[in-house]
């Protein structure tokens, strides 16, 4: 299998300028290719390849002497993203998909720099070096497994600088066999909730720091544009941003791994999340010409709750964990999961509102998140589930 490691770096502040002028030259490559394609194909109706990009590398070169002090390398994966880029957009013009013309990047947008195959290497003392930028002070919290095939440099919005990784060949730790079943419920009132009964609480960090985020928004738009305290206040807002980030994912990866650690088969809904946070479709009124009312605000607001519950984010967590560990999940059909009795199979109406359960056929009674969680489990070992790993 692979996998990918992340680790901060420490750069200097003529290594942070350096790497800083190599992406701002990045994004300068990147939109010249993107503009050449567009003009061949505007012009003559021919597409360039990434051959023939690749082969004006050496003339740009000595052209534009600046484009010297980075790797080959670099820039060659420069072009296979514009590449990539043009690849996918036909892909999508052929699969019938809203197609997307690959855009421009700004020196803010193009923030990472990869080298495919070399240019990189950690010495003995724990040093990450870069060719033609020299070593760096690298955070190695722990070791890599597999081998190293590329290494990728990002920088964040608040400034950090972050080295990635990326193994393939990596043996998985395969977890010793067990015998427990569970059924998970995703959800808002509670994170989640397991067929044996217990909860997972919400933690909403969206939520919690939303105060403080409104407030530095407000200051970054009446800062003056241009100006270096609009900078700093852009650094803050990005800062509460990353904070959130890092507290959701620690979050998630804590509550994958406990729940992989204990559990044999695990079962979940096959959620379609993107759509869960769709804005509503206009509605129209005929006669008058005028827009009627179709709930947007309060789907604002519950869309932003289950952005910020981060279900996709867990899953996601959840199933590369059970790939490595030796694990199975199991994902099954959403449909009828609160309405059906876990006991009995009947199936009621169940608003929202209504947080208990109450069987009109059999008399049993649940909370309604720990029904919901029994069925999925039932479904998964009893009925129609398909299983995505082991």
């Amino acid at each position: 299998m692979s996998k990918a490691y992340k680790y901060r770096i420490y750069p200097t502040k003529k290594q942070a300028h350096l790497l800083q002028e190599q992406l701002t030259l990045c994004a300068e490559l990147y939109n010249a290719a993107l503009q050449e394609r567009r003009d061949a194909y505007r012009m003559c109706g021919k597409s360039i390849t990434y051959t023939q990009q690749a082969a004006q590398l050496h003339e740009i070169k000595a052209l534009r002497t600046e484009y010297a002090s980075i790797y080959s390398q670099v820039l060659q994966d420069v072009l296979r993203r514009v590449d990539k880029a043009f690849k996918a957009f036909f892909q999508r013009v052929k699969a019938g998909l809203t197609p997307g013309y690959p855009r421009y990047k700004s020196r803010v947008r193009y923030a990472s720099l990869t080298y495919p195959h070399s240019g990189f290497g950690i010495d003995g003392q724990g040093k990450l070096s870069l060719a033609k930028v020299g070593h760096f002070k690298l955070m190695q919290h722990r070791p890599f497994k597999g081998i190293v095939k590329t290494c990728s440099i990002t920088r964040s919005a608040t400034g950090k600088w972050y080295a990635s990784f990326s193994c393939d060949e990596v043996v998985p730790d395969v977890l010793p066999p067990s015998e427990n079943q569970v059924g998970i419920d995703v959800g808002l009132k509670t994170f989640a909730y397991l067929s044996n009964g217990e909860q997972i609480e919400n933690p909403r960090f969206f939520r919690t720091d939303a105060k403080r985020l409104a407030k530095a928004s407000h200051r970054l738009s009446r800062a003056e544009k241009g100006t270096k305290a609009r900078a700093e206040k852009r650094r803050v807002v990005a800062r509460i941003h990353e904070r959130i980030r890092w507290r959701r994912e620690n979050f998630v990866q804590q509550q994958s791994r406990n729940i992989v650690n204990r559990f044999g088969l695990i079962a979940v809904e096959a959620l379609a999340i993107r759509n869960m946070i769709k804005r509503p479709r206009p509605r129209l009124d005929g006669e008058t010409g005028r827009f009627l009312p179709n709930g947007a605000s309060t789907k604002t607001g519950l869309n932003t709750s289950i952005a910020d519950a981060a279900w996709s984010a867990f899953f996601r967590a959840l199933l590369y964990k059970v790939e490595e560990t030796g694990r199975t999940v199991i994902k099954v059909p959403p449909a009828y999961t609160t309405q059906a009795c876990s006991n009995c199979d009947h199936r009621q109406e169940m608003p929202l509102s209504m947080r208990i359960y109450t069987c009109e056929q059999c008399g049993v009674t649940y909370n309604r998140d720990h029904n919901a969680s029994l069925n999925i489990l039932l479904t998964a070992i009893g009925r129609d589930g398909v299983a995505l790993g082991t």
